[in-house]
């Protein structure tokens, strides 16, 4: 898993004319990006700096005074990329720049391969990842989170033709189109076992550098079967002018995590600013200007936000 997002039946996300369709959870500079024509930001983003969570900072952080935040930008709603073709935009970003106030700092939202993210914060080349990182114990090992939202993975087909998948168990004798690093790919991965252990063809899985690369394989038919978190995949149904179509029910309802270097000391601040960003509504503006809002039994394929950020939650899938 890697974001959520839903419904914004105004954007125009699709960019069909060109290399396929842009939206998802990772990103690199030559795919296709994905565009609105209406959504850009969150409109009157203005939370009041917190001397306590200033306070909280690391030095280095506090000095230099810019939060760099890294971003798979092909996972729309949550992050992708603005018509001028190059701004990170949706809710991670906006969600960025609301703590980035708390904090009293300014905010640099870079698009990255989502792969390269955590390896990256390791090396310290970026402060936050905020690209709906599920979080996970494996992950954990690597970098601290602290928890902001939740999604589940839904599957997606095209409309025209599109095999009937309703569970994980029905991958057998498919092929399926992931991103890379993503928990699709590793629930996809374990179902290929599944199946051969069972006697059952196995799951042909192809994994793509971003989100917008598996969006084409479907498109194209080199894979039968798309999975992403479940808003982003009700996002790009909707948007697709009918090209894909959902199929089944989402699974799988996990937390989304904001990423940072272990042991750095920002996991703290990050808590407090995202508190203070909650309590002030800013948090459930943010989330239902990208149709994030949680509504259980609703289209837009959460609930997604939430009400508690942990560091470190325990209660994670394995990997």
């Amino acid at each position: 898993m890697r974001a959520l997002r839903g419904r914004l039946a105004t954007a125009t996300v699709v960019a069909l004319a060109t290399a396929g369709i842009a939206a998802g959870c990772g990103g690199s500079s030559s795919s296709t990006s994905t565009t609105s024509a209406n959504l850009t930001a969150t409109p009157d983003i203005n939370v009041q700096q917190d001397p306590k969570v200033a306070a909280e900072l690391p030095s280095s952080i506090k000095s230099g005074g810019t939060l760099t935040v890294a971003a798979d930008a092909t996972y729309a709603p949550d992050e992708f990329i603005a018509a001028d073709g190059k701004t990170v935009i949706g809710m991670d970003a906006d969600l960025a720049k609301a703590l980035g106030q708390a904090m009293g700092l300014n905010v640099e939202v870079k698009n990255v391969g989502f792969d390269a993210i955590i390896p990256g914060l390791a090396a310290n080349k970026y402060d936050l990842g905020m690209s709906s990182f599920t979080i996970t114990k494996e992950r954990e090992k690597t970098v601290d989170f602290v928890s902001y939202a939740q999604a589940g993975t839904s599957f997606y087909v095209k409309a025209d033709g599109g095999p009937d998948i309703g569970s994980l168990a029905d991958l057998c004798g498919h092929s399926v189109g992931v991103e890379r690093g993503t928990i699709q790919a590793t629930a996809t991965e374990e179902q290929d076992k599944k199946c051969k252990a069972n006697g059952d063809p196995g799951v042909a899985l192809s994994v793509f550098p971003d989100q917008n690369a598996a969006n084409l394989a479907v498109q194209s038919g080199r894979a039968e079967v798309g999975m992403a978190d479940s808003p982003v995949a009700v996002y790009l149904a909707s948007q697709s002018n009918g090209v894909f179509k959902l199929t089944g029910e989402p699974f799988g309802t996990a937390a989304y995590g904001i990423a940072m270097p272990q042991g750095g000391g920002l996991a703290q601040p990050v808590q407090d600013a995202l508190k203070d960003v909650m309590a002030d509504g800013t948090y459930d503006k943010i989330f239902s200007y990208w149709g994030l809002e949680a509504n259980p039994g609703a289209t837009n394929g959460c609930p997604c936000t939430i009400d508690n950020p942990e560091i470190n939650p325990t209660n994670v899938p394995p990997n």
